[in-house]
């Protein structure tokens, strides 16, 4: 029931690698979102209407992941409407939660938010894999979006649910922590919510 003819489709964040490497995640929606495997149909989004970061361009041109960002970012300015504060309006947000309480490329102490850019290049790396430059949106989009869609599974993310959701807040250190707001959704399985029980009473797992 999706209207996907309407949709159009941005990346939150990708590595600085062209499309057809394993690590790009544009590369990866086009195999498995956009067109099905095994030749099935996939979402059929018009391909005009699917933005992922320019990488290939910035890396045939000999141009780093800061400049790649800069190009993105025009392409947003000219396509999206801003809020009061010029910050970029999308209807949803998908966002995965790293293990160090990363969202988005935005890592601890990012100093993506000190940047007014609607996208900022991110040096590679070295506390994560993969170790390579990344292209982020900046971490305010989190809050101007109209709903928010956070995921988190597998015994791995436990304990830093268990912090994100903790008393402490400070979205600097853990930038999921900017998910944690009205209108956002978190999908979390069974094994990453295993700590959140102590936290949050009752917890609906769904079963699972």
């Amino acid at each position: 029931g999706v209207p996907w003819q309407r949709v159009h489709l941005w990346w939150g964040d990708e590595r600085f690698v062209p499309r057809h490497d394993p690590l790009s995640n544009a590369g990866l929606a086009e195999r498995f979102l956009l067109s099905g495997p095994d030749g099935r149909p996939g979402i059929p989004i018009p391909a005009d209407q699917v933005h992922p970061a320019p990488c290939d361009e910035a890396l045939a041109a000999g141009r780093d992941a800061e400049a790649c960002a800069a190009d993105y970012a025009r392409e947003l300015l000219a396509l999206l409407p801003a809020d009061d504060a010029g910050w970029p309006i999308f209807d949803l947000v998908l966002v995965g939660i790293g293990s160090d309480g990363h969202l988005l490329s935005v890592f601890p102490a990012s100093a993506a938010f000190g940047r007014r850019e609607w996208a900022v290049g991110v040096p590679a790396p070295d506390h994560i894999e993969p170790h390579v430059a990344r292209v982020t949106l900046n971490p305010a989009v989190i809050g101007a979006a109209r709903a928010v869609l956070a995921m988190a599974q597998g015994a791995g993310k436990a304990a830093i649910l268990a912090t994100i959701f903790g008393p402490q807040r400070d979205p600097l250190r853990w930038p999921a922590q900017l998910a944690l707001r009205p209108g956002a959704t978190w999908l979390v399985d069974r094994a990453a919510a295993r700590a959140l029980t102590a936290i949050l009473a009752p917890v609906d797992t769904g079963g699972r």
